[in-house]
């Protein structure tokens, strides 16, 4: 349920981070994810909270937080900022490295170019059906 505290969240992420707010939306729309939510995958990863960041991230995230997996788990899992701000932070990794914020929002689900440009569709998909932008 996107809530007024999730909103907002989502926008200090996006400011924070420099990634357009109505993007971010689209992909916690497409995720689908919720607080506490953790989504076991084939390849054994999880996929934790609103935003869904999968565990392959906890390496760098518990160096840069300076804590351990238990606890970053906890909070991507139940701390919705935590977990709309480490997904603006991916999405702005992504931006820096491609250059390119299509090529952003498919390196968010898969490097895979089949599975990410689909998933990118979904995005603006969801964008376009909130009214967020218009055309497709």
């Amino acid at each position: 349920m996107f809530t007024e505290a999730l909103a907002s969240c989502l926008i200090l992420a996006a400011q924070t981070y420099n990634v357009p707010p109505a993007v971010l939306y689209g992909i916690y729309k497409v995720e689908g994810g919720k607080v506490g939510m953790a989504n076991r995958n084939t390849n054994g990863t999880y996929d934790l909270g609103p935003m869904q960041i999968n565990t392959v991230w906890l390496k760098e995230l518990t160096k840069h937080w300076r804590v351990n997996q238990k606890t970053a788990i906890h909070w991507l899992q139940n701390d919705e900022c935590t977990n709309v701000g480490v997904a603006a932070w991916i999405l702005r990794s992504h931006l820096d490295e491609t250059k390119s914020l299509p090529k952003a929002i498919a390196y968010y689900h898969s490097r895979t170019p089949k599975i990410g440009e689909a998933y990118r569709k979904r995005v603006v998909r969801a964008m376009y059906n909130e009214g967020l932008i218009t055309g497709k």
